[in-house]
């Protein structure tokens, strides 16, 4: 691979409004992450694997990686995609072709550490996305590191 030839990364748009860095110096490849925890997992998840990905040669994924249904309404989204901290919770019975539901944790705030450790998911949301009630359908994308 060649330092300046870019990298593709997913087959998705790009969202550029995160603090995060990328770029080589004195013949090294570097990345810098947010300082704000949360927000550099998700950026580890979302673009540093797909950057290790690439640097692999393996093919870019797709920025979600499942469904689930909600498991409480969510308010209208703001203008860019938001990673919403959430626990999946298995279906209830035997139906195991029935989706996890998925439950925002109670506080989205990306300072907080706790709600951080209990999501096993995020809940991907467009920009500008509006009001879901409990029981739609969303994508996601699990926490599988």
């Amino acid at each position: 691979m060649n330092a300046s030839e870019p990298i593709p990364l997913f087959n998705a748009s790009t969202m550029a409004w995160l603090a995060l860095m990328f770029g080589t110096g004195r013949g090294q490849f570097f990345i810098g992450l947010p300082g704000n925890p949360v927000s550099s997992l998700v950026c580890t998840r979302v673009f540093v694997r797909a950057l290790l990905r690439a640097m692999l040669g393996q093919p870019p994924e797709a920025l979600t990686n499942g469904h689930g249904r909600l498991g409480a309404d969510v308010g209208e989204n703001g203008p860019r995609t938001h990673f919403m901290r959430a626990i999946a919770q298995p279906p209830v019975g035997s139906d195991a072709c029935e989706l996890d539901t998925v439950a925002p944790v109670r506080s989205q705030d990306s300072s907080l550490l706790t709600p951080l450790a209990l999501a096993d998911v995020l809940i991907v949301r467009s920009p500008g996305d509006a009001a879901q009630a409990a029981g739609t359908v969303v994508d996601i994308l699990r926490l599988d590191f």
